[in-house]
Parts: structure tokens; sequence; C-alpha cells
């Protein structure tokens, strides 16, 4: 049902004062058959089984009709007709999406690392292909780019019902393109992808398998822009990170807007994991969820999977949750994630590499550009990876006081609130200093 108890009340109210407007006969034929299929913010639609209903309500009782109706529903309603065949496409339409109801802006925990990714989408959803189009967004497995884009689909087809919205892999595109090309169906593909409104493609790096796929998708891009229908596409890095698609694909894909997710916050995380309980009506004292939360920061799916794990104990056990039955669930998931030790120069070897200077550069004097962002990252990772004080890490960097330290902390931290791309390398360094 795409409408409210309310709502199927004012209809009932609106036809049947219609009523008194016609002879008997006519509203038998015309308006009595009429059933309303959804209200949106700005229209009432309404099925009709005769194809001849529409042509004929326009023609002689559209204006007295929409009046009555927006005398309950508001005068920015109007009245939208269908007939079978029309409601029949869109359910056809609606059977190849992948979309999954229960994702939807509501339940999106937005924090820090999100929340740029989290306000294009919710405008792409308000406004398709007037706000940013394309829309790529970005980041590591587990971190809510699905979610995001199941969002925006669940809630074009909330505000139009009769929207083609079509979620899909880029994995399920190139299976699907070889198999209707091996069986010379082809254009029925071509059909398919380029008659809808709005098209998401998730993981979109993994079109690089197959050259046929990539010009495929490539004509169906253009033909769609050029319509003007909205584009997302999420990848797992930004679109010149790509190196493996066509260039001219990169190229499309970065006209739009380009927006990163990256890993949660602490609080962030903590709010993500009481929400999970709470759907889940799991009574989650607040030092397990921050148990949890400090322990498990690599994705939403590792953090729902730890509380998965800790909600099957008690469960089983019959014990209710605490601090004490929270570490004893994930004592080997914690102990497997400490298990190597990350040293300062274990961490300076490995921004060192990555940034191709010697780590006795990092510990030197050197003040040149190339040389003080490496040495600023390795001491902030290695003030958040390794439990030193400011005055410790100064001593393992070259015997520099605890200022200098700090405000090496500050400077990168700062930098990665205002630089996706900065706070991204970082994590990844981050990354491969823990081993992960």
């Amino acid at each position: 049902m795409n409408y409210t108890p309310e709502q199927r009340a004012m209809w009932d109210r609106a036809v049947e004062n219609f009523r008194a407007t016609l002879t008997a006969p006519a509203f038998d034929m015309w308006i009595k058959p009429l059933k309303l299929y959804a209200v949106t913010d700005s229209e009432i639609l309404v099925v009709c089984d005769d194809p001849r209903t529409p042509i004929e309500i326009a023609r002689h009782m559209m204006p007295r009709l929409s009046a009555m109706l927006q005398a309950d529903f508001g005068r920015g309603h109007t009245l939208r007709l269908l007939d079978q065949r029309q409601l029949e496409e869109q359910a056809n339409a609606l059977k190849s999406t992948m979309l999954i109801e229960r994702y939807t802006f509501e339940n999106f925990i937005v924090g820090p690392s999100n929340n740029l990714a989290y306000a294009a989408s919710l405008a792409v959803a308000e406004q398709p292909s007037d706000a940013y189009n394309p829309l790529f967004i970005y980041g590591d497995v587990g971190l809510g780019k699905t979610h995001l884009m199941n969002a925006i689909g669940n809630y074009i087809l909330r505000q139009d019902p009769m929207a083609r919205v079509l979620l899909t892999t880029s994995e399920h595109f190139t299976n699907e393109l070889i198999e209707k090309i091996r069986n010379k169906r082809g254009d029925e593909m071509r059909n398919k992808m380029r008659s809808v409104d709005v098209l998401m493609v998730d993981d979109i790096q993994f079109l690089a398998r197959t050259t046929v796929s990539q010009e495929e998708f490539f004509h169906t891009f253009n033909d769609l822009y050029l319509s003007g229908k909205q584009i997302v596409i999420s990848s797992d890095r930004p679109p010149h990170e790509l190196p493996t698609l066509e260039e001219r694909l990169r190229s499309r894909f970065g006209s739009g807007l380009i927006v990163d997710i990256g890993k949660p916050d602490f609080e962030t995380r903590v709010a993500i994991i009481r929400h999970k309980a709470e759907e889940d009506y799991i009574d989650l004292p607040s030092d397990a969820a921050q148990f949890i939360a400090a322990h498990f920061d690599r994705s939403i799916r590792e953090l729902e999977g730890a509380l998965t794990r800790v909600s099957a104990k008690s469960r089983l056990l019959g014990y209710p949750i605490t601090l004490e039955l929270t570490e004893e669930a994930l004592r080997e998931l914690v102990q497997t994630q400490d298990t190597r030790v990350v040293t300062p120069s274990a961490i300076i070897q490995t921004v060192a590499q990555q940034y191709d200077v010697r780590p006795e550069d990092i510990l030197g004097k050197k003040r040149n550009q190339e040389v003080v962002v490496p040495r600023q990252i390795s001491i902030y990772i290695c003030r958040e990876l390794t439990e030193l004080s400011t005055v410790a890490i100064g001593r393992e960097f070259g015997n520099r006081d605890h200022t200098t330290i700090m405000h090496s902390c500050e400077k990168v931290a700062g930098q990665m609130k205002g630089d996706a791309q900065f706070r991204r390398r970082v994590e990844e360094l981050i990354d491969r200093v823990k081993g992960n």
C-alpha cells in the first residue's frame, strides 16, 4: 500500500462528493472502477482497468475531479491516471532491481567520515538528475556505499512509485550482458538498461574484466546522461585510481560529483552499534558498545558481526550482555587483531616506502616538503597505534620535543578533515602498519 489510511479516506470522500456532479451511468462507468494506487508529495496516482478511462476523464471531468481532490489533498497535488498496461510495465521493471527496502536514509548513521556522501546522496534522491549527475561514491568495503545507493532508490520510489529505478552490480551487469549476447538478445539488454530513470551500479571497479562490458556501459552511460537520467556509481577507489578502466569511462565518472566514505570514528562506531542493537532488540550496555567500537574499526560489517557474536553468546547461555560477557565472546577476534605489535620503526619503514624516502630522512633534520609530510604522518600514526607518550614518541623521532609531536598530530588530523584523498592515504597506511 503506497498511501496512508488518512489519504485513503480523503480519496473516498472526494469520489463520493464527485458522484453528485455526474449521472449515475457516467459515474458507474468511469469513476467507480478507479482504484487509488499511491499518493506522493505531488501526485495522486490512480489505476483504471479500461484504457479508455484516462482519455474520457481528461476530456470531460479532469478539472472538476482535480479540484475536489485538491480540496482534501492540497493544491500541490495533481491527478495521474494509469492503465493496467502501464502498471504491469512498472512491475516488470521493478523485478530487475536489487533494491533492499531496509536500507534508508533514516537508518544511516551519519558521522564526520560520511557526512558529505550522505548529503550528496540525499540531494540526488530529492532531485534526480538536477543535483549531481553522475554521483560517484567511493570507499572501502563495508562502509555504507551500498546502503546509500539503496537509500537513494527507496527514497525516489516513495516519492514516485512509477519511477524506473535500477540498482545492479558491475559483475551482474557483465554476466547478464554476456548471456544476452551469447543468445543473440543484446538489444533486449540495451533496452532494459537505457529505459530507466535512475541507474545505479555498485562496485564499478569489476567492470574492468571485459572489454565488451566497458564498451556497452560507455554507450549506456552516454545515452542516459544525454536523456537527463540520474546515474550513481560506487567503487572502492576514485575514478583516477581505476587504471584498468578505459580513460573515456574514467573521464565520464569524474565529470560529476565525487564523494568518499571513510572509516567511522569512535563516536560514530558507538552510534552504529547502538542503533543496530535497537533494531534487533538487543539490550546492550554502554560499556559493551564502547568495547566493540574500540576494537573493531575497519568496517560497519565488522562491527555488526561482533555484535551478532555477542548477542548469540548471550542468547545461547541465557545470560544478559555485560562488559565481561562481551570481552569473553570477542576474545579470540580481538587477540587475532592484536597479534602484530606495532612499533615506531615499523611505522617509519612503511611510510618511508610509500613516500619513496629513506627512514633516516624521516628521523633527520631535513625540512623540505618531501620529508616533512611523511614525517608528520609517521608521528600521527605512532600516536594513534602505540601507547607511547608524546615525549616517548619524540625520542623515537630524533629527540624531538613533545610540542613538535603534538603539532604534527594536529597538522595531520586537520588535513584529514579537509582533504578526503589525504585522509584515505593515511588510513591505508594505518591498515598496512596493522597488517590488515
